[in-house]
């Protein structure tokens, strides 16, 4: 049997992006608030009953979230161009040691309904 928790947070930050469409704006330094979900699947721990304690995972996500909250997305360290896609990745990747490491990982902003979902 698998079962799948999940955990979210949010985070507020800003950046730039180089695109052909809305162009001029995105070149300027803008802001979002950014959600994201973390899914971890996996078998069900007989002795604990869970797949993964998620009071771990909420500690891996608050440092993660303080790498994000509150700063210029362009100068997060292996983040790449800030699109909602390499967002994903990123989270993925500094989550990736986990056991069992996440499955999905969800990134989007309420504001204008946009989202990224990677299923790993």
């Amino acid at each position: 049997m698998q079962l799948t928790v999940s955990q979210r947070f949010f985070f507020d930050a800003a950046h730039t992006l180089q695109r052909e469409i809305e162009a001029e704006g995105s070149r300027r330094i803008h802001g979002h608030t950014y959600h994201a979900e973390v899914f971890i699947s996996g078998p069900r721990n007989p002795v604990s009953g869970m797949v993964i304690d998620l009071g771990h995972v909420r500690q891996r996500l608050v440092a993660l979230r303080e790498q994000l909250d509150h700063h210029l997305l362009d100068e997060v360290p292996n983040l790449g161009p800030a699109t909602l896609e390499n967002l994903c990745l990123f989270i993925a990747n500094a989550l990736a040691d986990m056991q069992p490491p996440p499955s999905r990982v969800r990134v989007w902003r309420d504001a204008v309904g946009d989202s990224c979902t990677l299923d790993l």
